[in-house]
């Protein structure tokens, strides 16, 4: 048991790293995403505060990397001090910031994802125009970025399963209850 409880450290601490890196990579390609065209003598601007979706996933993922950071720090101190939680309060909510930042991220990258797939389709039935043909730079960082907030995302799922076994595995099934023969 040792062993596994060994590689299970190592791997969140490895999930959380790489959830980090992707999320702080997805919030820097669409943070910085910009693009400048003119139209006869107008200069267009296409940025990403153009698109709340892409403003909302800039927050979802920068938040996620920073509760990440403060995981890591945490699954650091926890494989140097040989506990990995510390207690059964601290470990709920563990699981349940795991929970409602895989949700936000998910919630956020799915709209993105959404929002990227009318700018780059249209949606001819509403007469709206696909825009990545006029903005091609701006489009393609963009959707650099959601692929990095999608992987991210599912970095963050495997974490909550990972999170939601540390929490549960402490109300094993015999830990602090009698049998029906009252032993």
């Amino acid at each position: 048991m040792k062993g596994m409880e060994r590689k299970l450290r190592v791997g969140e601490l490895a999930m959380r790293l790489a959830a980090f890196g992707f999320a702080v990579t997805a919030s820097a390609l669409v943070g910085s995403d910009r693009e400048v065209r003119m139209f006869f003598s107008l200069e267009k601007r296409a940025k990403f505060t153009n698109l709340k979706v892409l403003v909302f996933l800039v927050a979802a993922n920068g938040i996620s990397a920073g509760y990440n950071l403060l995981q890591l720090v945490r699954c650091f101190v926890g494989m140097m001090k040989g506990s990995v939680l510390f207690g059964k309060g601290f470990a709920f909510v563990v699981f349940s910031c795991d929970q409602i930042i895989s949700y936000v991220a998910l919630s956020a990258m799915a709209a993105a994802a959404q929002a990227a797939f009318l700018a780059l389709f249209g949606q001819p039935e509403l007469q709206w125009m696909k825009i990545c043909n006029l903005y091609s730079s701006f489009c393609r960082r963009a959707g650099e970025g959601i692929a990095c907030a999608i992987i991210a995302c599912l970095f963050m799922i495997i974490i909550s399963c990972i999170s939601a076994y540390n929490f549960f595995r402490l109300y094993g099934s015999n830990k602090g209850r009698k049998n029906s023969h009252g032993r």
